[in-house]
């Protein structure tokens, strides 16, 4: 029994040192293949593509400018420069600088200081939304949300400047001018006259006289009654007037 307990446990020894051996190899193995495994994982790797710099309208802005809450405060011309800092546009976020954009498209085309909501400063804001939702979409193109927004101020923005072209002309053109808006007018709309079209717009149109015909007593009957109502009024204010006090 001894011998056979001998002889088991150097078989268990031999067996292990087998395997270190085994493992060792095989690790020196895949240190002398580093390279060609360095390569294959490169070339599975997806590329990174470099983000683009895509120029704002909000750059000509100087970093120095302060924001638009502190900018007519009386105080700041006395205060320390590591609080200008912190009070300027170079701390700001997207906000504060969207605030200070919109004031200064306002101030080229409103017409008196106190003008704050005509066709012309309604346009500058959403010019301002507009290309921020331009600048958006451009690093996120699947933002659907964003571009169903800035799609409902395009529509907003063209309708007050169809407004304006058709009622101040001049108006429309110092606002397009100051904007830098390129204004293209919708397209007349045109739709192809056929046969059916035809009775159908007929048949329409005689379904609408009938209905104003039937209409028609009902409205003299409202006013009939409506003129004896206004004649019993003036019949009751010349009696009030005609008694004594």
């Amino acid at each position: 029994m001894v011998l056979m307990g001998w002889w088991l446990h150097l078989m268990i020894l031999e067996f292990f040192s087998n395997i270190s051996d085994s493992m060792k190899s095989l690790f020196s193995f895949l240190q002398a293949c580093s390279p060609f495994i360095q390569t294959a994982r490169c070339y599975a790797r997806p590329v990174r593509r470099k983000l683009k710099d895509i120029p704002s309208h909000l750059d000509d802005l100087p970093p120095t400018m302060l924001k638009k809450d502190y900018a007519n405060v009386p105080v700041i011309n006395s205060v320390d420069d590591v609080v200008k800092r912190l009070l300027s546009l170079e701390m700001a976020n997207q906000r504060e600088k969207m605030k200070i954009k919109i004031q200064q498209l306002v101030e080229k085309v409103r017409r008196s200081p106190s003008d704050n909501g005509s066709f012309e400063v309604q346009t500058a804001i959403l010019t301002a939304k507009i290309r921020t939702f331009e600048e958006h979409l451009q690093r996120h193109p699947k933002d659907k949300n964003n571009r169903r927004r800035m799609l409902m101020a395009m529509d907003r923005r063209n309708k007050l400047l169809a407004y304006l072209r058709r009622v101040r002309y001049d108006v429309f053109e110092n606002t397009c001018k100051q904007l830098n808006i390129q204004y293209t007018p919708h397209p007349a709309y045109s739709r192809r006259v056929t046969k059916r079209w035809v009775v159908k717009k007929a048949f329409c149109v005689k379904v609408f006289q009938e209905a104003r015909k039937l209409k028609a007593a009902e409205r003299l009957k409202e006013r009939r009654k409506w003129q004896e109502r206004a004649r019993a009024a003036k019949e009751k204010q010349a009696q009030s007037e005609g008694t004594p006090v």
